[in-house]
């Protein structure tokens, strides 16, 4: 995780909307020896009952609490919808922050979870859970065009399906800096009109 302690990420300056923080929680898959395919992420799908972004796919977190910082409450979301507790010494590093349409400033943390085995997703907020090996998103994003923006949308596949910012933006950072050691932004890209909301 050398490139990710070495990336300097950009916070964006914006106290007008509201705070939050997801995670990128790495646990290792027992298989091969690099980073894509030793190691798999925690993706989620967002329970259809939620009443916004409900049946989208997203990274655990949500909205940081009044006095809260944000590394805390990507630990304390994590906690909450997976029931997977981890202290201060999981946190691995942070990437860039990402303006979502829907009001939020969102902080992805890039924490290690080591071994885990049983999960017990929160059914009030988590459809689905999945330990992605890292491979699966070591894949060329597809960028498209919208009338309602000047901005490229992001859709990074998966699933024979596409993830769209910010879940797919904050995942192919990811990739970028920590599979391929390129400092790629993704601020600018944009979401699609489902997702604005």
């Amino acid at each position: 995780m050398e490139r990710l302690a070495g990336f300097e990420r950009i916070a964006a300056d914006r106290p007008d909307l509201k705070a939050a923080a997801v995670t990128i929680t790495l646990v290792p898959t027992g298989e091969g020896d690099g980073l894509a395919d030793g190691l798999a992420f925690l993706l989620t799908r967002r329970a259809a009952t939620l009443r916004g972004h409900r049946g989208q796919w997203a990274l655990p977190g949500g909205r940081a609490d009044p006095g809260e910082t944000l590394v805390d409450a990507a630990r304390r979301e994590l906690g909450e919808e997976l029931g997977l507790h981890l202290g201060p010494e999981a946190v691995l590093g942070l990437l860039d922050d990402y303006v979502s349409r829907s009001g939020y400033v969102i902080t992805p943390v890039v924490l290690w979870a080591g071994r885990v085995d049983e999960l017990t997703p929160n059914p009030d907020e988590v459809g689905e859970l999945h330990r992605l090996p890292l491979r699966m998103i070591d894949v060329e994003p597809r960028f498209i065009t919208i009338p309602e923006s000047d901005a490229p949308v992001i859709q990074v596949p998966l699933f024979e399906r596409f993830v769209h910012a910010p879940t797919g933006a904050v995942l192919h950072q990811f990739r970028e800096v920590v599979l391929h050691g390129r400092p790629t932004r993704v601020a600018h890209l944009e979401q699609p009109v489902f997702a604005w909301r």
